[in-house]
């Protein structure tokens, strides 16, 4: 399951969002004490999973999911030490910091004045500091053990953790570096915080939310934050949202929420974007299995041959993977079954190394 781990400072609005996300506030183990976690579960909405449930009428569907965790905040900027020490978040695949950038004098920010700017970039150098500090011990421990004994695969960990440690020295975050192939292997062992992609999540007052393209929401809002600087950075992504539009959603039926967004000329919740921005960062993508039984949004990272998305489902499938039959989502809504599709020759029998598409709905073959 895909993990991502929400950071941010006190009256940032972070574990309201969570609870939203997430149905935290009676399911949940609050985050009271500094260092206690709250896990939750949300859903990641896809229309295609909704249309293809409307054909099949499963007993059964199942949406993509993604594992967000909540701690108790940092008291102020500057203040953030106590984060970055959390095995939740070093075990997360990404992190999510939400940045205050509402006005609201009953909650006072607590570093005295609202700037998004400043927290974003106070946050992002305790994670620096927390992995220079790793990797310097780890330094400390390759020097001690290459005086025993010379090691070809020991020196290279040497040479990419120095890299590693001149960047963090120039305040820049690992996810910045190109590092690939076995370089990068090298580095997941040691969970460096600022390696993880991370998504900003800018909390508006309602009167900055604007209607429209989701994409020109976030420049506004990134822009008006002086935020468009992290933005610039490699696996870095923003969304727009607001907590207190998001708190009045929540209360209402699906119906009166979707008139209410219409009024506000948004075209879905920020609580779906963060959901959804959390997965496309990441690099996931979904195929579909469809049935009567049951129609099930599947993640793999994109790039995934089809013998190891099989193993998705059951490790039974992807040993005995004979072939996949695979027709794209468009193709299938257009036909409206998937018998009309095969008359149109559009269902493909594709082998153990094709690349999965997004959106592909695949039925595996495989010997038992």
């Amino acid at each position: 399951m895909l993990r991502a781990a929400l950071i941010g400072f006190g009256s940032s609005g972070k574990t309201t969002l969570f609870q939203l996300m997430t149905s935290a506030r009676e399911t949940a183990r609050a985050a009271h004490g500094k260092g206690e976690t709250t896990v939750g579960i949300s859903k990641v909405p896809d229309a295609r999973l909704d249309r293809l449930t409307a054909m099949y009428n499963p007993r059964k569907r199942v949406p993509a999911t993604v594992e967000f965790t909540d701690i108790a905040a940092a008291g102020a900027a500057g203040g953030a030490k106590a984060l970055v020490d959390v095995a939740a978040y070093k075990n997360a695949d990404a992190l999510v910091h939400v940045v205050r950038a509402f006005q609201d004098p009953a909650v006072p920010h607590p570093s005295g004045s609202v700037n998004p700017a400043r927290d974003a970039q106070a946050m992002e150098d305790e994670l620096i500091l927390a992995d220079l500090g790793v990797a310097e011990r780890r330094l400390e421990r390759l020097d001690k053990d290459l005086k025993k004994m010379r090691s070809p695969d020991l020196e290279r960990e040497r040479d990419v953790i120095q890299i590693c440690k001149a960047a963090l020295e120039q305040a820049k975050p690992l996810r910045t570096l190109d590092l690939r192939g076995e370089d990068l292997k090298r580095l997941r062992g040691f969970q460096f915080l600022s390696a993880k992609p991370l998504l900003i999540v800018i909390n508006l007052d309602e009167s900055q939310l604007s209607g429209g393209d989701a994409a020109v929401q976030i420049d506004r809002a990134a822009q008006a934050a002086g935020l468009e600087g992290f933005l610039s950075h490699a696996a870095t992504a923003a969304v727009a949202v607001c907590a207190k539009i998001e708190l009045e959603i929540a209360q209402l039926e699906p119906a009166d929420a979707a008139a209410f967004l219409a009024d506000l000329g948004l075209t879905e919740s920020g609580l779906d974007r963060v959901i959804r921005a959390s997965y496309d960062l990441l690099g996931y993508i979904s195929f579909f299995t469809v049935g009567e039984d049951e129609c099930r949004a599947w993640s793999i990272p994109r790039g995934t041959a089809a013998q190891l998305a099989a193993g998705e489902i059951h490790s039974d499938i992807a040993r005995g993977f004979i072939r996949a039959e695979v027709v794209g989502y468009d193709h299938l809504i257009a036909r409206g079954s998937m018998a009309a599709c095969r008359d149109h020759g559009e269902v493909r029998l594709e082998g153990k190394e094709y690349v999965v598409l997004d959106g592909d709905i695949i039925n595996f073959r495989f010997a038992t």
